[in-house]
């Protein structure tokens, strides 16, 4: 164990008299400390010149070769020595309150609280403390001995410790911290000497969390003041410290957060980012700046989080150990995929040197000869499948759905496995009946299918299954059940637990329990609750989207009327219900209700099951906009779902509204890595990528979804207007109307919002009255939130023709019509933007500024990052068109700074920006846009 700093053990040292601890020379034998002599000379206490007891209960102190006791740190309060306890017979690292604290009531407690909330935990990665002795005389506790040296004595006597190695010790230190966090503590002293290092018998080094002196329980608010400290109630190590421990305030899991990114950035470069006296080390942080130059060569992804762990506002750091968990086997993950990369690119140059060779000698039968290379055995782990839709033999076509039910749980017990990958049901339901199992593998990303035949007859099910290695196309693994119909859930019980052995998957004492649940005893609830949920996956938007959700509404409380206790039921009822509410095809206040009592309903079943926090955490994000609760629902889910893609999905939604963009990125891609085929990830994806113009990455994630479904027309426009955005290139989107068109002239109305974008752009006002025509009453979306009524886009085009009279009176008409939405629902943002486009239209400068600047304050930027920058665009439309230009180019030069909707395209070529055409300023703006 060490404290502060390590002691060497030396046969020359001897201890001082009065405390026991090491003195510098043996010249001072038999006299006192610095520290002891300065008290001394203080007049504290009295002098007592007697050697301490090497006793203490059933504790002796292990002396060195010179009799004094081994000496294994020191802290603030006392020292730590090497001892044996003589009723267990074995080694303890024993704490000894010094003396000077004896007497002291306040420094007694804060030594029992140390012991007390050490003892509390119970974690891998902390010293367990098991005894306390708290006579008058002795204060002390015993914990277990940790054969090892700190991250500080390490780095001290090698230098800076290896990349991977630092970020798994900084793992398991941010485990520690749930640990404590757990019990509601913050350990507020987080610093390399805290960190003791041992390497186990298998070479594993395992890191543990020490010194718990100035733990403080979450709940003490406001924080107390140790009178012994100094600063005006600072609490900490300097150098480690956050700055609101410097402040004296309320801290928390995040202020060691920022301790351990300093004990971080000091084991993989030595040094520290702050340094000098406290005043120096507090302007240094309030300043902003690393000394990122410190750790040159250190990979980005590495330089990124400590970035964020170490940011001077808390509310930008992790926001808890979780959290950080969650970035740093990101990072990790990332930095393995970059080392396998580079060992991989050595091994190919190898091989190459190799063939360049073997060519030189002629021998290039060689190379004939060789097997070519699989894509997907380099791509795919090991340990992932997915379980495709099992083939229905029976003579009744309707048991189609029957065979869907035992696929479904079969796919949703493997799915609770951590340490398998498997792909989400959007995705393998798209190769019902396909027979090329190694494409699918390839596109899946997975070594393994699984495939089967279900057969219904009477009372009787036959059950045959099929795994199949993708990457060979040979079967590993087959097997048949001939059951009664009733035991038809026993043998998916059976079948996922054989997979997963065949898989050699690790599979934990409560993911085994997991797989032992059964759904319902009601078959025919069950085969509801299947028909629901195929219907919920197909559904995406619009009318179809809707009837499907309200039949599958419909069809699941059937199956909770014949089964109160069907689980899994409540919880793909409460999603029906959200998304019809989500979607704006059922945004009533009654819908919401039945959302909620759904989700109150599998509360009450199963409260802590992973579904249960799903369900919580969209019913959140949807109904309430609740982002920090829902994300901590989502934190909770996905410790007993790993592989539902759902949860990464809605990180990531969370995550964007939040403007941690970064983090949504990544939730949403690894959305997509567990769900390749679900084309509403992959085109949410995109978006994001379209809003910070990474129109690279916003290509290819509308191709991948263009290639799943080639006739999907969502995607195609969406990919096609990327030039528009881009490049101010009409001709792709302007293509592809033209395609769907002639399709089907008369059913285009999917397309009609971006073909009156597009002959808007392109200053075609006969088309853009065609497609007008088109739309009927169905508004005109734009930026996805706001919708313009015909009236309003019957202006516009009379506008864009120098119609005046013509304009005036459609405007008038359209602000009669949008002032009734408004009315209806006057807390949204994007009712005022319209409204105020339309007084800013009709000449009525200052309803229309005010509007403007109302929709603004109704969602602004720091409540919702993806719609919030929508209104500053709209407060700068307004402004263009009320005339106030100094405002408008105000408002523009914040509204297209990412994430934004506004692209090169729509400022060089859309009609609303025609009043601030010619303005240097707008001009300037448009050219920072322009593609490079």
């Amino acid at each position: 164990m060490n404290e502060g700093h390590t002691v060497e053990s030396s046969a020359a040292q001897a201890v001082c008299a009065r405390c026991g601890s090491r003195l510098t020379s043996t010249d001072n034998k038999g006299k006192l400390c610095v520290a002891c002599l300065l008290h001394i000379a203080l007049g504290e206490e009295d002098v007592d010149f007697a050697t301490r007891s090497h006793h203490f209960d059933h504790y002796a102190l292990i002396t060195g070769d010179d009799g004094a006791p081994i000496e294994l740190g020191r802290g603030a309060m006392g020292v730590t020595y090497k001892a044996f306890d003589t009723d267990l017979q074995c080694d303890v690292a024993l704490k000894v309150i010094h003396p000077r604290f004896l007497a002291d009531e306040s420094s007694r407690a804060r030594f029992l609280s140390e012991a007390r909330a050490a003892a509390q935990l119970r974690h891998r990665n902390i010293a367990s403390v098991f005894h306390l002795g708290n006579k008058r005389t002795e204060y002390f506790y015993a914990m277990e001995l940790v054969e090892g040296e700190t991250i500080e004595h390490c780095v001290r006597r090698k230098g800076p410790i290896d990349c991977p190695t630092a970020l798994d010790i900084t793992l398991q230190i941010t485990r520690a911290l749930i640990a404590a966090g757990d019990r509601k503590f913050v350990h507020r002293d987080v610093k390399p000497s805290n960190i003791m290092l041992c390497t186990e018998a298998d070479g594993a080094v395992v890191a543990k969390l020490i010194d718990f002196g100035l733990v403080r329980a979450i709940a003490d608010q406001p924080e107390r003041v140790d009178k012994s400290q100094e600063g005006g109630g600072f609490i900490g190590t300097p150098h480690y410290a956050s700055p609101e421990q410097f402040a004296g305030g309320t801290t928390d899991a995040r202020s060691d957060i920022f301790s351990l990114g300093i004990t971080l950035w000091h084991m993989i470069s030595s040094k520290l980012p702050f340094d000098g006296t406290r005043d120096e080390i507090q302007e240094q942080q309030r300043s902003g700046v690393l000394p990122l130059d410190q750790l040159r060569g250190i990979p980005r992804v590495v330089i990124d989080l400590i970035r964020r762990m170490l940011n001077v506002d808390p509310t930008k750091r992790p926001q808890s150990p979780a959290a950080l968990k969650e970035q740093l086997d990101t990072c990790i993950a990332a930095i393995d995929t970059a080392q396998q990369k580079q060992r991989r690119r050595f091994a190919y140059s190898v091989l190459l040197c190799a063939a360049l060779i073997l060519a030189a000698l002629g021998a290039f039968y060689i190379f004939r000869s060789k097997p070519a290379t699989n894509a997907a055995s380099e791509i795919a782990p090991e340990k992932s499948i997915a379980v495709l839709p099992f083939e229905n033999l029976s003579d009744e076509k309707e048991h189609t759905f029957f065979a869907d039910g035992v696929q479904d749980d079969v796919l949703t017990k493997l799915a609770k496995v951590a340490d398998l990958k498997v792909i989400s049901r959007t995705s393998v339901m798209q190769y019902r009946g396909k027979q090329n199992l190694r494409q699918i593998g390839r596109d899946l990303g997975v070594s393994h299918v699984l495939e089967g035949t279900v057969r219904r007859s009477g009372g009787k099910v036959h059950v045959n299954a099929q795994l199949v290695d993708t990457r060979t196309g040979t079967d590993v693994w087959a097997e048949e059940y001939d059951r009664d119909l009733n035991d038809v859930f026993a043998i998916e019980v059976t079948l996922a637990q054989s997979i997963a052995n065949q898989l050699r998957a690790n599979v934990s004492a409560r993911e085994a329990l997991a797989m032992q649940e059964r759904p319902t005893q009601d078959l025919v609830a069950y085969d509801l609750y299947t028909r629901a949920k195929n219907l919920v996956l197909a559904a995406t938007f619009g009318d179809v989207a809707k009837g499907d959700l309200l039949q599958a509404t419909g069809l699941l409380n059937e199956a909770v009327a014949r089964d109160p206790s069907f689980f899994q039921a409540y919880c793909q009822l409460a999603r029906s219900h959200l998304r019809l509410y989500f979607f704006g095809l059922d945004h009533t206040p009654k819908r919401l209700s039945m959302a909620q009592a759904a989700v109150r309903a599998a509360s009450e079943l199963r409260p802590d099951a992973g579904e249960t926090h799903l369900a919580r955490a969209e019913n959140l994000y949807v109904g309430h906009l609740d982002y920090d609760g829902a994300l901590g629902e989502l934190e909770l889910a996905r410790k007993t779902l790993p592989n539902d893609a759902r949860i990464f999905q809605l990180m990531g939604y969370v995550q964007r509204r939040q403007g941690r963009w970064e983090e949504s990125a990544r939730n949403l891609e690894q959305s997509a890595d567990l769900d390749p085929r679900d084309l509403e990830t992959l085109q949410q994806t995109a978006n994001s990528y379209g809003l910070f113009r990474r129109y690279a990455d916003q290509t290819r994630f509308l191709d991948r979804a263009c290639a799943i479904d080639p006739a999907q027309v969502e995607s195609k426009v969406a990919r096609s207007a990327v030039d528009l955005d881009w490049k101010a290139d009409t001709t792709p989107l302007h293509h592809v109307i033209d395609e769907v068109r002639a399709k089907d002239p008369h059913g285009a109305l999917e397309i009609a919002s971006d073909w009156v974008l597009c002959a808007l752009a392109e200053r075609d006002a006969l088309a853009a009255q065609d497609a007008s025509t088109m739309l009927g009453e169905t508004p005109l979306q734009l930026d996805v939130i706001v919708q313009f009524n015909r009236h309003f886009l019957e202006g516009l085009i009379a506008r864009m023709m120098k119609e005046d009279e013509k304009a005036g009176a459609a405007f008038s008409a359209a602000r009669a019509e949008q002032e009734k939405v408004v009315q209806i629902e006057p807390n949204l943002g994007p009712p005022w933007c319209v409204l105020g486009l339309i007084d800013a239209a009709l000449g009525r400068k200052e309803e229309a500024l005010s509007e403007g600047r109302h929709a603004v304050e109704l969602v602004p930027v720091e409540k919702d990052a993806v719609k919030g920058p929508v209104m500053v665009k709209y407060l700068a439309m307004i402004a263009a068109w009320a005339g106030d230009r100094d405002l408008a180019c105000e408002q523009l030069a914040i509204a297209i700074q990412p994430p934004s909707y506004i692209g090169y395209g729509e400022l060089k070529l859309l009609p609303w920006w025609d009043p601030l055409r010619g303005d240097p300023r707008f001009e300037k703006i448009v050219a920072s846009l322009a593609p490079k």
